[in-house]
């Protein structure tokens, strides 16, 4: 199961830096969180799931990830169109000039 989710964060992932890429932002990083809740009962299927955007960028516009990560999620992200078949998929954008780990 966490192999489903860290298939979500890849390809959503590669749907965003690709869209920011063409949008030129200035994206210098990015990290994806996914949390989910399962279904008490077997098959345990996922009930809801959480996809947190970090991206950083000097000049980084949040309007600017924000429509990437909506465009994935609403038409490119073929993971997500299935796994929203079956849980409530929800997601955030953060946005920093730098990395806020770091």
């Amino acid at each position: 199961m966490e192999s489903v989710l860290i298939a979500l964060a890849g390809c959503t992932g590669m749907d965003v830096v690709s869209i920011l890429r063409k949008m030129r932002a200035p994206l210098a990083g990015m990290r994806i969180e996914v949390s989910a809740q399962r279904a008490p009962e077997h098959p345990k299927v996922f009930t809801q799931i959480h996809v947190r955007y970090v991206a950083w960028g000097e000049g980084l516009q949040h309007d600017q990830v924000e429509k990437a990560a909506t465009l994935s999620q609403e038409k490119y992200c073929s993971v997500s169109a299935m796994l929203k078949k079956t849980a409530d998929l929800t997601y955030e954008v953060v946005v920093a000039d730098h990395d806020p780990e770091a």
